[in-house]
């Protein structure tokens, strides 16, 4: 089993910044997976980005350079920079983990994120 904790959520104004945090604790693999998926209201949840335990990322094209995916791989923590907010950035961001060849994967519980314009 995985454990995965967000914080760093919170209502900031079109145009400011937010950090999120994940950490993820219990059976963690040398190679993973961390990442963000988000759900805004009335949408179904979509990837925002993923980050290998070797550091390769992949982002979400709608993006546009507007977040930036980092880990501490000693800290087993995720991070989610997200500058430029839009309004339609609002929705309840999600962490994500998966052990490189094991089926399963994990979430966290969210962290809300409102941008307000």
């Amino acid at each position: 089993q995985v454990q995965l904790v967000e914080s760093g959520g919170g209502k900031v104004q079109a145009g400011e910044s937010l950090r999120l945090s994940c950490v993820a604790s219990g059976r963690i693999y040398s190679q993973n997976t961390l990442g963000w998926y988000r759900q805004a209201p009335g949408k179904q949840r979509e990837l925002v980005a993923l980050i290998s335990n070797c550091g390769g990322t992949r982002y979400a094209d709608s993006l546009n350079g507007r977040f930036t995916i980092s880990r501490d791989i000693n800290k087993n923590t995720v991070y989610l920079q997200m500058n430029r907010l839009k309004a339609e950035d609002t929705a309840v961001c999600y962490c994500w983990y998966k052990n490189y060849g094991t089926s399963g994967d994990y979430w966290g519980k969210g962290t809300q994120v409102i941008v307000t314009s």
